[in-house]
């Protein structure tokens, strides 16, 4: 467990895991009236919340299942990023990929939050890499059946 400090300005509860499994806590709009997101629009809903990431860990925004499941809307930049050094509010940019308009309304329970730990890089310069089975083959190119050669 660790410790992250946050600044709740909306009338809703802290985000808590649902679960003792759960790996995020979900987040809620804060709005003052619902908002209406068209097909193949989007959105940025407010939360009301302010965190401080500790430095070596990143917060990340993602989608809810049901939400996209049950009505097309998911969160369009998966998983956004809250850096350590941001303060500002976090907002949920939602998309709807559904044929039909969809309401937020306050209080929905619309993306999760999950924190999780982050390696700082450091470039060593080579002429080459290692050798692999794979090599240099893309997409598609793992897992492939009998029949998709």
């Amino acid at each position: 467990m660790i410790t992250i400090k946050i600044v709740n300005n909306s009338h809703h509860p802290l985000p808590v895991y649902q679960t003792m499994g759960a790996s995020g806590m979900d987040l809620c709009a804060y709005l003052h009236e619902s908002v209406e997101i068209l097909p193949l629009h989007r959105n940025i809903i407010p939360t009301g919340l302010f965190v401080e990431i500790p430095e070596g860990y990143e917060g990340q925004i993602r989608p809810r299942s049901g939400l996209a499941i049950k009505h097309g809307v998911t969160v369009l930049n998966s998983p956004g990023t809250i850096d350590s050094d941001y303060r500002g509010e976090i907002q949920i940019i939602l998309v709807n990929l559904s044929d039909i308009p969809f309401i937020v309304n306050d209080g929905d329970r619309i993306a999760q939050f999950i924190l999780m730990k982050i390696e700082k890089i450091i470039w060593q310069i080579e002429l080459e890499l290692g050798a692999t089975t794979r090599a240099a083959r893309g997409f598609g190119h793992t897992g492939l059946s009998s029949n998709h050669k």
